[in-house]
């Protein structure tokens, strides 16, 4: 498995999403999803975009609740893979509560779990998927997490520490500070 190594100087970033595939793997995004992609689109930094949203409110208040903001909109550049509030809903309500208000430090380690260094773009990704073979791409995050990316049924699909995958469900939304990918599910480090 090759190593997709992208580390960072700051230890502190967050999460927003991931990518799908172009050229010989099809485009899996629906007119909805691009319509998300677009509507998030803005000159502003990671942070501004994502409070520009109303689907990531819940990833932007997970993000303050840990202390990130300052970080996600500094210099970077970064990619984030950046879960939506379904998928934040797929988390239990009591965990939720408990990481956002008395377990933060955990909470930033998810979200650096979502970050990486540099501006990733989707196709960028996807022919580095497409060149790692059967076992898929690894991706090390800025919280030192490594993330599988693989291509499933045209769709990039990233397995996290714990086995869980997310699907990226819109790719390449721009700030001024990096990239932005949609993806359907919160990751998990070890």
């Amino acid at each position: 498995m090759k190593t997709f190594k992208l580390s960072i100087a700051s230890a502190l970033a967050l999460t927003l999403v991931a990518c799908g595939g172009e050229a010989d793997t099809g485009d899996a995004m629906t007119a909805d999803e691009t319509a998300v992609a677009e509507e998030a689109t803005s000159a502003g930094t990671i942070v501004e975009v994502a409070q520009g949203d109303e689907t990531f409110s819940t990833l932007v208040a997970a993000v303050t609740a840990a202390g990130l903001g300052e970080t996600l909109s500094g210099t970077g550049p970064f990619t984030v893979f950046a879960p939506t509030n379904d998928a934040f809903g797929k988390i239990d309500a009591a965990t939720l509560e408990t990481l956002t208000t008395t377990d933060t430090e955990t909470l930033g380690a998810i979200l650096k779990y979502h970050v990486v260094e540099g501006a990733v773009d989707a196709a960028t990704l996807t022919a580095a998927i497409e060149g790692a073979g059967a076992d898929g791409y690894a991706v090390t995050t800025v919280g030192g997490g490594t993330l599988t990316a693989k291509i499933v049924d045209g769709a990039v699909v990233l397995t996290d520490a714990t086995g869980g995958t997310a699907t990226v469900t819109a790719t390449d939304v721009e700030a001024s500070n990096g990239l932005i990918h949609v993806i359907d599910t919160v990751l998990m480090p070890q």
